[in-house]
């Protein structure tokens, strides 16, 4: 089964206090932008591997409801998505992000 298979099966999102509050402080990045991405077009994601130590992670390329284009690391929890990081993509992801 691929992630893409794995997200449809995904009935919602999970999120812990601590990561909320790092991403809006590192990044000014919301939860409600986090979720926006997982359900607009085009949507990239991959499995994580360097990172997947203790559980698998992924991470995405996509873009929020104005257009805020952004990179998040996730995993899935009981068919929740767990948001673990999210920032503006870098130049390089834009440009990926673009070609799709």
């Amino acid at each position: 089964m691929d992630i893409y298979d794995k997200l449809q099966e995904c009935i919602g999102f999970q999120w812990d206090e601590g990561n909320i509050r790092k991403i809006w402080e590192k990044h000014k990045v919301t939860p409600a932008e986090c979720e926006q991405i997982f359900f607009n077009l085009p949507l990239i994601a991959a499995e994580d591997v360097k990172h997947s130590q203790k559980e698998i992670r992924f991470f995405t390329l996509g873009r929020t409801d104005l257009g805020r284009r952004l990179f998040a690391v996730f995993t899935i929890r009981k068919k929740l998505i767990r948001v673990i990081s999210a920032r503006n993509m870098s130049r390089k992801e834009r440009k990926e992000y673009e070609r799709s």
